[in-house]
């Protein structure tokens, strides 16, 4: 039977723990040191793509309102007719 005391053992932890990032970071093909940044540029490029995706819908709704709105202005128009000529 082995006997740690809690500064050992917490220490084993922590090199056991060290050890499974750094195997996982290989395994993702970050263990270059620049892992730090390359998940930054990322994290980065996740959010420009959910901005541009917001975006996109944003003007989409703006494009079919617009397009709504002149619809409805034009049929206003040809009812009125308020350029005189016949019915």
């Amino acid at each position: 039977m082995l006997v740690l005391n809690k500064e050992d053992f917490d220490d084993l932890l922590d090199r056991a723990a060290e050890r499974g990032a750094e195997r996982v970071l290989a395994h993702l093909g970050l263990e270059n040191g620049h892992a730090a940044r390359d998940i930054r540029e990322l994290r980065d490029l996740l959010d420009a793509w959910r901005d541009a995706r917001r975006t996109a819908w944003r003007t989409a709704v703006k494009v079919f309102t617009t397009g709504l709105l002149v619809a409805l202005l034009i049929g206003t128009s040809v009812k009125f007719n308020p350029w005189g000529g016949s019915q």
